[in-house]
């Protein structure tokens, strides 16, 4: 049965925006109020009301695509289709396509909008949704050419359910999304609770929305079958049945080639009923988000599963716990489960021995900005940001390096100082920042730092849910304080930081903790003339 979220989706698809008539009639067959429908239709992004035009360009104007001058060819692109009734131009966030900055999405086609005639010759174009396979061998690393692509999974079932945890911990395995939670742990809390198979779930958290990370769509694309038997292994560990990959309405071309996968895996018998003959029954689905980063907080991607608004949960419970539909749920974004797979077939020694310096493990990271060969990286653990830069080309067009985002849009900035910092959890918190999801956004000297960080704090502001007054109004007042401003104050640089702690102690979830973080690293650590 399709939920309400899917039932949206689809009328759209169908009719091109959700008319109140269509609304009146989907709200008379599922059996719902009508508000429910109209609170969901204006809360996500993707949700149409009005009729759209025949050619839509939606134009990324976050922090990757500004730097290589969004604004600016934005602003060409809307004088070069000019007085045209069938073209509509729109600003929005970030469409995860930041190694094509400046990016825009027609259909879904991802351009680059440096050139407008490019851009418009698009719209006319025949549509195509498929996506070149990078040419690094990042499979080469969890099994050899030609080998069985499930082979970890199948190894697995004959083993002890607790085991597949206990490898993990002893891994040192970390969640990719963000967080860091130990996976082992995780995988065994879920695993603790005492439910039939078909009342726990396993959820792959493909939402990533964050200016600068884009590692997960490389990942579905190119090796989406290491997520869907992560997924399986992580089934099989809790003792679920189902499984959902939540991802983002702009990757079609991901979801198309995750879709294949999924097929695939059900043609040779790793998804399905009896798996590999060993009574374990599992399959995945694919869920598409209708809009919204705050969807990759995990409780409000499961708001959005529910058919409400996507707004955060307070916890405790946690998902592990009370996820989906009130059931445990295990939720772990598309890296993570890549790295489980890679582990639970070649071992705990293997992913040891694959970091630098000391370090375990490797890691897929993101890298924009002003760099040469924007793209993604996949690195030793404990590579450094030196090292990293390097293996992109250095800096771009002869420009110097003025600032580092680590983890990330919601990362606080480094300065070039930081290059011989080791890429890993603990040494970038050291250093003042995080390491996020991954994603290194490295800036140039050309670039207007104070904007940088404003434009971060923008970004912020578009995203929040308001459910809690301290985002809301916080990221609002910060940018009101600071947009029409040349060189801050003392006093405006006092309030943002009183604004950055309240927001810290009081919003309900990570984007409203983090939201003013990254511009009060810049007011700190790159203060103007007029602050030494």
């Amino acid at each position: 049965m399709s939920t309400l979220m899917e039932e949206m989706m689809q009328l759209q698809q169908r009719e091109g925006w959700l008319s109140l008539d269509g609304l009146r009639e989907l709200a008379e067959r599922l059996g719902l109020p009508l508000y429910r429908l109209e609170g969901a239709a204006s809360f996500y992004t993707h949700f149409r009301r009005e009729p759209p035009k025949k050619y839509a360009i939606e134009v990324c104007r976050d922090l990757s695509c500004q730097l290589a001058g969004g604004n600016e060819a934005c602003e060409r692109l809307r004088a070069a289709v000019g007085a045209r009734e069938d073209v509509e131009v729109t600003e929005v966030s970030c469409i995860g396509r930041c190694e094509r900055a400046p990016a825009a999405n027609v259909g879904h086609r991802t351009v680059r909008i440096s050139d407008a005639d490019d851009v418009i010759a698009a719209l006319e174009a025949p549509a195509d949704s498929t996506t070149a396979v990078a040419d690094w061998k990042a499979a080469d690393l969890y099994r050899e050419p030609g080998a069985d692509r499930f082979d970890a999974l199948r190894r697995n079932l004959a083993s002890e359910r607790d085991g597949l945890s206990a490898r993990l911990e002893e891994s040192g395995l970390r969640g990719m999304g963000g967080a860091g939670f130990p996976t082992g742990r995780k995988w065994a809390l879920v695993a603790a609770e005492q439910s039939p198979p078909e009342a726990k779930y396993v959820i792959c958290n493909a939402d990533e929305s964050e200016p600068g990370t884009f590692k997960d769509r490389v990942i579905l694309r190119d090796l989406p079958e290491l997520v869907i038997e992560g997924m399986a292994l992580a089934g099989y560990c809790i003792g679920a049945s189902r499984g959902w990959v939540f991802i983002r309405h702009e990757y079609e071309p991901e979801r198309e080639r995750l879709a294949e996968a999924i097929d695939r895996a059900r043609q040779v018998g790793a998804l399905g009923s009896n798996i590999f003959d060993s009574g374990f029954d599992f399959d995945v689905e694919i869920f598409v988000s209708p809009g919204g980063y705050i969807l990759g907080e995990e409780t409000a991607l499961l708001e959005c599963m529910e058919g409400r608004r996507g707004e955060p949960r307070n916890k405790p419970p946690f998902p592990g716990t009370h996820g989906l539909y009130g059931r445990p749920t295990l939720i772990n974004n598309v890296e993570t489960f890549a790295h489980a797979t890679g582990i639970l077939k070649n071992g705990v020694d293997w992913w040891r021995s694959l970091g630098a310096s000391g370090f375990a493990g490797h890691k897929f990271i993101s890298v924009s900005g002003d760099v040469a060969e924007p793209g993604v990286q996949l690195v030793p653990m404990g590579t450094t940001l030196r090292d990293l830069l390097s293996r992109c080309g250095g800096m771009r067009q002869g420009q110097n390096l003025a600032a580092i985002a680590p983890g990330g849009a919601s990362s606080n900035f480094l300065s070039p100082d930081h290059l011989d910092v080791p890429l890993d959890f603990e040494t970038l918190v050291q250093a003042g920042s995080m390491l996020g999801s991954g994603a290194v956004v490295f800036v140039g000297d050309g670039a207007n730092l104070l904007e940088v960080g404003l434009n971060v704090t923008r970004f912020f502001r578009n995203e929040s849910c308001g459910k809690c007054v301290p985002c809301r109004v916080g990221t609002e007042k910060a940018v009101q304080l600071l947009e029409s401003v040349e060189k801050p104050t003392r006093q405006q640089h006092a309030a943002i930081a009183d604004l950055n702690a309240t927001l810290q102690r009081t919003s309900i979830c990570g984007l409203g903790q983090v939201a003013l973080g990254p511009l009060v690293s810049i007011l700190e650590n790159f203060p103007t003339p007029d602050e030494d």
